[in-house]
């Protein structure tokens, strides 16, 4: 079955976009972490402390469960909520499922 959305059933678009500012927000968190994971490689290139490596590790494994958590917070209040509406409840078990990969 293909996704109207986007014709493969792998890929799924947002009915409603995000609006620029969260986009705007995201994309900031997003570039912060792929710099921090530049800066461990450059901390392995350089052959730093492990202990100082883990603590960059530990940063970023942080940042990237806070970026999770914003987006699955927009995910409840946007699209689950769309489909709820709709009468497709069975959005509640996706999300579940959503949160579970998160912990």
């Amino acid at each position: 079955m293909e996704n109207e959305n986007t014709g493969c059933s792998c890929c799924h678009h947002k009915n409603t976009p995000r609006d620029e500012e969260t986009l705007r927000l995201l994309q900031n968190r997003l570039n912060r972490m792929i710099g921090q994971l530049g800066g461990i490689k450059n901390m392995l290139d350089d052959n730093r402390y492990c202990g100082d490596i883990l603590t960059q590790v530990a940063a970023v494994e942080s940042a990237l469960q806070s970026f999770g958590y914003i987006i699955l917070q927009n995910h409840m209040s946007t699209c689950v909520v769309e489909e709820i509406q709709k009468g497709n409840t069975q959005i509640v078990d996706e999300a579940v499922e959503l949160i579970k990969k998160l912990k």
